[in-house]
């Protein structure tokens, strides 16, 4: 019996063997057929996933500047009103950056204009300064040079073309979020959700409303495009043209994040920190994290040249956390391989940069002399809940 039920089993083998091989033409014709249709089928899903998610990022960001405009039309009557009530509607001290503006529309020529304002004596009262380091006009100087080199002074008046940039850039400002949010989740359907939930929290997000020409509404749409660059850069797995072009937007818009804001090196600090920690525990590359970090001291000493010698920049934690950074990259040997003797080195080396940090931010605050803000490193501080001053 044990015989004859070996034979059976070893006959029905034989048999589903056969029936197998029989049918593996066939089944191996329809998963060639298939394998010959899915790349044709992923490179047509590829695209229309490509074109819509641009396609709502460039309609949100169009829309959004549309919107912008048409509210501030409404709330200020803006194209009813006269030449000095509109300076007005810009208020707080936004509207001096606007003056400067119309001071370099009426100079005789652009050196001219660039001149009276690195000796201006009209501002503050028996004094000379220099208004363009103090005040951080870079964004005036580029705006009258594109009004008057675009020929738009036939076309559009100076106040008009200059609230249109910015409304412009806010809307640069909200594509670069939605494709931040697109990037980092795989769909842009996330991206539409950045986009609503950053329009419903307008009021406690931006001062576009009532303070159009304040510095932040020029520089946080190039920190927002530079946060979108910096984080395709980061991804894994990207080919070698799209990391080259990441790379080489992430450097052009530090630099001008650096030029158009003086409080820039305070945000670029926190992100600096942010990747010291991702590289720290392995969940950035530490080559892509060293090059940021090029990009980061190269920005800082091209901004204190440009900037007429601003020391604020070189007494910026920034500096000392990159120049920490950079000595201490000889610890991150064998700090990645998951041995205690690794995890030990680990936590010694986040002390290091740290406390190298502070030191050098410490001995540049004494031997150079500068006038910092130190009122946004407590701001900071009471945003990381380090600090309850108010």
């Amino acid at each position: 019996k044990m015989s004859s039920g070996a034979a059976d089993l070893r006959q029905r083998k034989k048999q589903n063997c056969t029936e197998s091989d029989k049918m593996a033409p066939e089944e191996r014709n329809k998963e060639n057929s298939k394998l010959g249709r899915s790349p044709k089928y992923m490179l047509i899903q590829r695209f229309a996933k490509l074109f819509f998610g641009c396609l709502a990022a460039v309609t949100s960001g169009m829309m959004y500047s549309v919107y912008l405009s048409t509210y501030h039309e409404r709330k200020f009557w803006f194209s009813s009103r006269q030449e000095l009530e509109r300076e007005i509607t810009f208020q707080g001290d936004s509207a001096i950056y606007y003056s400067f503006y119309k001071e370099l529309l009426k100079a005789p020529s652009f050196e001219r204009g660039v001149y009276e304002l690195t000796h201006n004596n009209k501002t503050i009262s028996l004094k000379t300064i220099n208004a363009v380091q103090q005040m951080t006009l870079y964004p005036e100087l580029i705006a009258s040079v594109l009004y008057q080199a675009s020929g738009s002074e036939e076309v559009i008046e100076p106040v008009y073309f200059y609230i249109g940039i910015v409304f412009g850039l806010q809307g640069i400002y909200v594509t670069a979020l939605f494709v931040t949010s697109w990037v980092m989740s795989g769909t842009w359907l996330a991206g539409m959700l950045t986009v609503a939930w950053f329009i419903i929290n307008r009021t406690d997000t931006t001062r576009i409303d009532y303070s159009i020409p304040s510095r932040e509404n020029w520089a946080l749409p190039y920190f927002a495009c530079q946060v979108a660059a910096l984080t395709g850069y980061l991804k894994k797995n990207l080919n070698c043209s799209a990391e080259k072009f990441c790379y080489l937007l992430v450097n052009a818009l530090t630099h001008t994040f650096v030029m158009v804001w003086e409080y820039s090196h305070y945000l670029l600090f926190v992100q600096a920190v942010s990747l010291f920690l991702l590289d720290s525990f392995a969940l950035a590359q530490t080559e892509k994290v060293h090059e940021v970090y090029k990009i980061y001291l190269f920005s800082l000493l091209l901004g204190y040249l440009l900037q007429f010698e601003n020391s604020a920049l070189l007494v910026s934690p920034l500096l000392s956390l990159v120049a920490a950074f950079m000595l201490s990259k000889c610890l991150q040997v064998n700090m990645k391989k998951g041995t205690f003797m690794s995890r030990l080195l680990k936590i010694m080396y986040i002390y290091l940069v740290l406390t190298i940090t502070v030191t050098l931010n410490f001995l540049l605050k004494m031997f150079v002399p500068h006038k910092e803000n130190e009122h946004l490193l407590k701001f900071i501080e009471l945003k990381l809940g380090l600090n309850t001053t108010k």
